[in-house]
């Protein structure tokens, strides 16, 4: 593993492959990004900064869970997305906030719309990645955070889709 922090651009370049892979619904590809033991967080909305082991998640998956939620939500037996939503998400605001031990962590603003059975549906929030360089200069996710900056879920539903 490279320790070298990422700058700023190398940063948006992954997180906008990200938003793509996610866009596309390449989510197996997607779930490939993390790490072994990397985790996909999504904190309850009324307690975003929720603590892991302590708190209850909307989502919180390790590699092996979110590798087979990326498979399920593939399959037509998924009836809460099959036939796909249509999604574009836009990233902003990609700060790095700096490195430690090899580990670079970056936040950035997202929206999210959902367009499903002649309906649409806004998620705004933000996101808080470790990303690490691992062989090849190669960037993965060695955990994500991904915030639901809403007071409510009433609007949308459910979170059937991926962040």
């Amino acid at each position: 593993m490279n320790s070298t922090a990422l700058t700023r651009t190398e940063a948006e370049d992954f997180l906008f492959r990200e938003a793509r892979l996610l866009d596309e619904w390449q989510l197996v590809e997607w779930s490939e990004l993390f790490e072994p033991d990397g985790e996909y967080l999504v904190p309850p909305i009324d307690n975003p900064r929720a603590e892991a082991g302590k708190d209850l998640f909307l989502v919180y998956d390790d590699r092996l869970r979110l590798a087979e939620r990326a498979k399920r939500l593939l399959k037509r037996q998924a009836h809460a997305e099959f036939p796909h939503s249509v999604l574009r998400r836009i990233v902003s605001n990609v700060i790095v906030d700096g490195a430690r031990d090899g580990v670079t962590t970056v936040t950035c603003n997202y929206v999210l719309y959902r367009s499903r059975k002649e309906g649409s549906e806004v998620f705004p929030g933000y996101s808080i990645y470790e990303l690490v360089r691992v062989a090849g200069d190669r960037i993965s996710i060695k955990r994500k955070r991904a915030v639901i900056a809403s007071d409510s879920l009433r609007a949308q539903g459910r979170v059937s889709i991926i962040l």
